[in-house]
């Protein structure tokens, strides 16, 4: 994969990390991802909310005693006087801290690269959005499952007309990780999830349930124009959302629908998508994801597999091992998410041409906000249809 980054800027952007110590699954992720095309060098950070733990974990990541921060204040603070300071950062930390770090990281002229959701209240997403505009910083959100090769051949098939007009849509996204009582642990206290006051007004929609929404109208090019939902818990006296059910149009027309369970027994990460149009479909699953499933009116099935010389030009330019049976995974498809942001961030220098990116943004980040704010609504009113709120 060749490295605009290298080639016109003369070096990695700089890049500082928030949050991501033992035993978070997603920090080790972002580390690895971002430094994978050497489009940015990792130098800084704060690793944990407790200030002596932070220098530690810093410490054990690599990054030299003078840039692990005890705070991302500090961070931000300390770096900027720095003639080698970070010029973008990655917020992973608990959901309700989001809104608070994106603003910091852009007044203080960073560009963002931020988990998902983007922060847990709409009116603070938009407030967001237009704190970006005016700063004209790039926020990036990770919405890791469009950094997959394979889900943006599927896009790119799709906008080719290969299934004809969209007719129907269905995602499922189920998790097990809530399925006992996991509030009953010696360690329930540091769930941060299952506090709603951090993970936000509905953990399951949030969590996964965004997730969902992301993906359909990445791979379809249409946005939800209504939904139907049912929101609620599969475990009796839990504080939390552990399962949504969702019915949706799109802007076209077209139907579909979204499950999402975070208290599904034995499910492990088992997310699906199908697109289905006039004249055959197309199916995607996580645990198969180098692989596409393409079927036809006439009873043709395809599989079209990662590394293939047939792919699109899309999935080409996301694939890193052009071999077949070489699969790539999760760290490769996070690592194709900061390739955009480094993209938009040389475009704003004016070392490469403006263009789009496939790396979700800060108005992906909004639309997620008010899929979920619709989707309570919807579901506090019996499942009435809900028109999703446009900005922007």
């Amino acid at each position: 994969m060749p490295n605009p980054v290298l080639e016109r800027f003369g070096r990695p952007f700089r890049l500082g990390l928030a949050g991501g110590a033992p035993p978070s699954l997603i920090g080790p992720v972002h580390r690895t991802a971002s430094v994978m095309d050497q489009r940015f060098q990792l130098v800084a950070g704060v690793l944990s909310s407790r200030p002596e733990r932070a220098l530690t974990e810093g410490r054990a990541a690599g990054l030299a005693e003078d840039r692990c921060y005890a705070s991302v204040e500090a961070m931000i603070s300390g770096e900027a006087r720095r003639p080698d300071g970070i010029e973008a950062v990655a917020i992973i930390t608990p959901n309700d801290s989001h809104a608070r770090y994106v603003r910091l990281a852009l007044e203080g002229g960073l560009d963002v690269m931020v988990e998902k959701p983007l922060c847990n209240d709409l009116g603070e997403a938009l407030a967001l959005a237009d704190l970006a505009r005016r700063t004209g910083r790039a926020v990036a959100l990770t919405h890791t499952y469009s950094g997959y090769p394979m889900i943006r051949d599927m896009r790119a098939r799709i906008e080719a007309g290969e299934i004809g007009q969209i007719r129907l849509v269905q995602v499922d996204y189920m998790a097990g990780g809530l399925a006992t009582r996991v509030e009953d642990a010696p360690d329930a206290a540091r769930r941060w999830r299952l506090d709603p006051a951090v993970s936000g007004p509905s953990l399951v929609l949030g969590d996964i349930g965004t997730h969902a929404h992301h993906l359909v109208g990445f791979v379809t090019g249409e946005r939800l124009a209504s939904v139907s939902a049912d929101v609620g818990t599969l475990m009796p006296g839990r504080r939390v959302h552990d399962i949504a059910q969702v019915r949706f149009r799109l802007g076209n027309g077209a139907r579909g629908r979204i499950d999402a369970c975070n208290a599904a027994a034995g499910a492990s990460n088992q997310v699906s998508l199908t697109v289905y149009g006039e004249t055959g479909h197309l199916r995607w699953e996580h645990r198969h994801h180098g692989r596409l499933v393409q079927a036809n009116l006439d009873g043709d099935i395809r599989i079209i597999g990662s590394g293939q010389p047939n792919l699109t030009d899309m999935a080409k330019a996301a694939t890193r091992l052009m071999r077949p049976g070489h699969p790539e995974g999760l760290q490769e498809a996070v690592a194709n998410l900061y390739c955009g942001l480094a993209d938009e961030m040389l475009a704003r220098r004016g070392l490469a041409p403006a263009a789009a990116t496939l790396t979700p943004s800060i108005a992906d980040g909004v639309a997620g906000l008010a899929f979920v704010e619709a989707c309570l609504a919807s579901s506090a009113a019996g499942g009435a249809h809900v028109e999703l709120a446009t900005h922007g």
